[in-house]
């Protein structure tokens, strides 16, 4: 039985309520009594609104299922049953978002974003602090500088690889910041002359940045700086100089490294990338949150034999050309995921029910944001007073409206400004994708972000025509006409709803973390696309993909798009389904053990080790970050197939049992880790047995409710 305190309807699970009275509350001006009574009021209220959306979420999907079952999908007979049932909605009319008190790296700025498990104290800080990345190290440890002719990364220092990593950094600065005349590679001494950068060169003769305004500021002296920093498209980036340094003194001027603005924001994840079942694990990313906000999370690590303390950065500062001096920002500006409206959570009890933990959480994090948003915080996250809180899984603009009421409740039970509480909408449920312009308009004064989440959006699209038939093998699904509308269409929505220049328009996540050069190559797509915004897997991608927001400026690449026309919406609403369906045998069985295998890996984690987000390796052995998008298309796909005799119950019994096997056999270095072979009995093996077999009758495809139950089964809560 779990320890609680009784605050009126409240059952508070004795650890959450400890760290709200002993933590939380401490400093915020709010006592205990109140803050208690009105979490309490808006709980009654708000709860039985989110059970009647969830229901109605139910009431739809089955609508849907008897309209596949009874027929035959035809496009248009198809948007007027979803017109009808309430599905698709009139357009609103046009409107501009009027967003207020909004920090620059959200509204202005242009770059790669992080996204963490807030559960991980040393993940949250290494997150903050990729702000500013060292390109030389990004290029060293990673596989965008090749290994061939002697270019091998090796234990110790290659000076060979160390050339090619130069070589890369210096054209890149010839790229960005070029020379009126000549290279960066033949510069012998960087200087400042009458508030201009002048670079001399090998052969003696001296020049300047062929666009002198790209030069804002430097530290050092000014005939002998020690770091030149320069501006492009909005970002930094700073030459290091130091010839007495084991790199400077290989360079003719002195250069040590090149520092990169990087990750501009960082999502902190109480949802998708974490654990979190029960008051334990929920209070451990309240904790972190509240030290990240006012600034004293520190995290101590062993490395070298040596205790290192890993805090947040302090703010750089440099001489800027008017005699005075510039405060750049030294972290990530920091959003927060809560998490969506479906799930409950035992922390707190209402009149003996679970809490929906999207209340919860509305109700805890802003408290715990209070040093930030009142400004009593040296180390400042928002310096407009603003909290953003992504909110993920909504299902069109009811569930918006409610999480705007949800925002205004939470605002006046804490005695905060109105509108203090921002949001950001991931379009990642199929009601939400073609009713996006109706979403945006229920929270058109507090939208800071919408971004497409290929992941779930897949899962949801497979549960939602889940009676239609079968659907392509998954790696198809990229392939199908839905879904280039669906990143279009995000796009250019949220432009014409005046997002530009005031909110994010968002990317989905590169999976293969160790696989840059790749991502180098390719995800450029995204600011092309007209995203302000994408998300990488690691401070070091953060530094890659930094260099995509200087060769695109994305500010001006969305000026473009707002000339042309989005894809049209009978795309988006097309579903992948197969029209042929004579796989052979061998493909069936391919197409299961990556998706059984993916399954396994991650799941296994999760329920196991309350490990949410991870590298986890697939059947190729390539490590690829793994959540519980992931495993939601994976799931779901294989229980589309299951449903419509693609493959049998006996097939899939057996593929899941091979694969469980071979990710025992990945993990088998993990002395923390349990086999699932052979019993195959563990609640990890049946909780991912659950999601196939169970797939089709999972609200909306979620993996959640399974995940939860069996995570709680193996902690031992029976409930009280």
């Amino acid at each position: 039985m779990t320890a609680r305190i009784q605050k009126g309807k409240l059952a508070i699970a004795k650890e959450l309520y400890d760290f709200i009275e002993n933590e939380a509350l401490p400093g915020s001006g709010l006592d205990s009594e109140t803050y208690w009574k009105n979490f309490e009021q808006v709980v009654v209220d708000l709860s039985p609104k989110n059970k009647a959306l969830l229901a109605k979420r139910d009431d739809i999907q089955a609508k849907i299922d008897e309209w596949h079952r009874n027929n035959k999908f035809e496009l248009g007979a198809y948007k007027a049953f979803l017109t009808e049932i309430g599905y698709l909605l009139p357009e609103v009319e046009d409107f501009q978002i009027t967003t207020e008190n909004v920090d620059e790296e959200i509204a202005l700025l242009a770059g790669a974003q992080l996204v963490v498990p807030v559960r991980n104290a040393r993940y949250c800080l290494n997150a903050a602090n990729a702000r500013w990345g060292s390109l030389y190290d990004a290029l060293y440890g990673f596989d965008v500088i090749s290994e061939e002719g002697g270019a091998e990364k090796g234990k110790g220092y290659n000076p060979v690889r160390g050339e090619k990593v130069i070589a890369f950094a210096k054209n890149f600065l010839n790229e960005t910041f070029p020379l009126a005349n000549g290279s960066h590679a033949d510069a012998t001494k960087y200087a400042v002359e009458a508030k201009k950068l002048v670079v001399t060169l090998k052969d003696g003769s001296t020049t300047n940045l062929a666009k002198e305004a790209q030069f804002v500021g430097f530290n050092g002296e000014e005939s002998a700086p020690t770091e030149i920093v320069l501006l492009n498209n909005g970002l930094h980036v700073i030459i290091e100089i130091d010839a007495t340094s084991p790199i400077g003194q290989t360079d003719a001027a002195g250069v040590k490294d090149l520092v990169l603005e990087s990750a501009v924001t960082t999502i902190q994840d109480l949802e998708d990338s974490i654990a979190a079942v029960d008051a334990e694990e929920k209070v451990e990313g309240y904790r972190n949150w509240l030290g990240l906000m006012k600034g004293t999370l520190e995290e101590k690590i062993e490395k070298n034999g040596k205790t290192i303390t890993r805090a947040l950065n302090k703010d750089r500062t440099h001489k800027n050309l008017i005699g005075g001096e510039t405060t750049l920002h030294g972290r990530s500006l920091m959003l927060l995921r809560n998490v969506g409206h479906l799930m409950t959570n035992p922390a707190i009890l209402v009149d003996g029910q679970e809490i929906y933990e999207g209340i919860m959480d509305a109700l805890i994090t802003p408290l715990l944001t209070f040093a930030d948003i009142k400004g009593q915080n040296e180390i400042k996250n928002s310096r407009k007073g603003s909290m953003y809180i992504v909110k993920p899984k909504m299902h069109g603009p009811e569930e918006v409206a409610f999480a705007v009421e949800l925002f205004e409740r939470a605002e006046q039970a804490l005695g905060l400004p109105a509108k203090t509480l921002k949001i950001g909408i991931m379009d990642e449920e199929r009601r939400t994708s073609v009713n996006l312009k109706n979403c945006i308009a229920q929270a058109k004064d507090r939208t800071i972000f919408i971004n497409t989440g290929f992941m779930d959006r897949t899962g949801d699209e497979i549960h939602t025509f889940m009676e239609a038939g079968p659907f392509v093998r998954k790696g198809e699904v990229k392939s199908q006409i839905w879904f280039p509308a669906y990143e279009n269409r995000n796009v250019m929505v949220g432009l014409q709803a005046g997002l530009r220049g005031k909110a994010q328009i968002g990317k989905g996540m590169w999976p293969k973390p160790d696989m840059l050069l790749d991502m180098y190559k390719t995800k450029i797509e995204h600011p092309e696309a007209g995203a302000s915004c994408a998300w990488v897997p690691s401070p070091s991608g953060a530094v890659i993909h930094a260099i995509h927001y200087h060769q695109c400026n994305v500010s001006a690449r969305q000026q473009e798009l707002l000339k042309t026309e989005a894809l049209p919406l009978d795309d988006l609403l097309t579903p992948p389904l197969a029209t042929d369906t004579n796989w052979t045998d061998d493909e069936k069985t391919k197409e299961l053990e990556n998706n059984l295998q993916g399954i396994l890996g991650y799941v296994v984690r999760w329920v196991d080790l309350g490990v949410g987000c991870s590298k986890v390796p697939d059947i190729n052995n390539v490590g690829l970050m793994e959540d519980r998008a992931t495993l939601r298309i994976s799931s779901q796909h294989v229980a589309n197939w299951l449903r419509h005799g693609i493959v049998t119950k006996e097939q899939v019994e057996e593929v899941m049992q091979r694969m469980a096997k071979i990710v025992d056999e990945q993990n088998a270095n993990d002395p923390a880790y349990t086999p699932m072979a052979p019993g195959f009995d563990g609640y990890a093996y049946q909780a991912a047995y659950d999601l196939v077999f169970k797939g089709a009758e999972q609200p909306s495809g979620y993996t959640e409710p399974l995940l939860h139950a069996y995570r709680l089964k193996l902690k031992g809560y029976t409930g009280d």
